[in-house]
């Protein structure tokens, strides 16, 4: 393994144990046992390590998405699965900016395709979908629903609200 793939593989391991705030070049360079100016050698900057990381976590959401098939609640069922079960890679790829200027083409519209497939290319209607969608993902993992709250219920709600409407 490089030491650039090493400093990848211990931020992500960091990002998932602590969230995008427990990312700091200092904290990364501990983890692998260098001190942090050692980091510039291999990224410019703590930006270049996120639009890695980023770029890693649209891509595995991109492939959960496209294994769910073209049905829009399963593409649903696969983003809420996904969210949940990497929900601090979530937060990276969604609760900031993504690093678009440092991410390979066609990465984002990867990620987003499921979406633009469910709402037969109308990206208007895809943004909305991906709006109900975030929404659902940011008040589960915040654990805003009450404790009864069927939350498997509202989103098959929201996903037949956007199957009728054509």
């Amino acid at each position: 393994m490089s030491r650039r793939d090493e400093i990848i593989a211990a931020a992500e391991d960091l990002l998932d144990r602590g969230g995008p705030a427990g990312l700091s070049m200092r904290t990364i360079a501990a983890e692998i046992g260098i001190q942090a100016p050692s980091l510039y050698r291999h990224f410019p900057d703590k930006a270049a390590i996120e639009a890695t990381l980023q770029e890693r976590a649209l891509r595995s959401l991109a492939a959960r998405l496209d294994a769910a098939g073209p049905q829009l609640d399963a593409i649903g069922a696969a983003y809420r699965e996904w969210a949940l079960t990497h929900p601090h890679r979530y937060a990276l790829i969604s609760g900031q900016a993504l690093h678009r200027d440092r991410l390979s083409p066609g990465v984002e519209a990867a990620a987003s395709a499921g979406l633009q497939t469910a709402a037969h290319g109308d990206q208007a209607r895809a943004r909305a979908l991906w709006a109900l969608a975030h929404g659902l993902v940011e008040l589960e993992l915040a654990g805003r629903f009450p404790d009864d709250a069927d939350v498997s219920s509202a989103w098959a709600a929201g996903l037949a609200a956007f199957s009728r409407v054509g």
